[in-house]
């Protein structure tokens, strides 16, 4: 586990650099973590029609967008990223649905 510092307690930009390339590591992490819902989403959905829930989606990207605004970060830049972020996470939970479901 690399060891870091917080952002306010950098002096340096190496130290600084090193703050965000683990943050990023941590980032995947709970990326993968967020995908692997997507594989139990498609394990449990019975059908493929329900993979796709708009109303789901755009509670998603509000949620993202008031907690950054709440942080004081740029909530319409970042609820870009998170729609970006549900739709590849759709296209992932389709592609493993119906690779569970092939052969069904």
């Amino acid at each position: 586990m690399t060891h870091y510092l917080l952002p306010d307690a950098c002096k340096t930009m190496t130290e600084v650099r090193t703050g965000v390339d683990a943050t990023d590591r941590e980032l995947m992490a709970l990326i993968d973590r967020r995908f692997g819902y997507m594989r139990t989403a498609a394990r449990i959905k019975p059908d493929r029609g329900t993979v796709r829930d708009e109303a789901r989606k755009a509670q998603v990207i509000a949620n993202a967008r008031g907690d950054a605004r709440a942080r004081g970060l740029p909530a319409e830049e970042l609820a870009a990223i998170w729609d970006r972020l549900v739709e590849v996470s759709i296209a992932y939970e389709l592609a493993e649905w119906d690779s569970r479901n092939r052969t069904k």
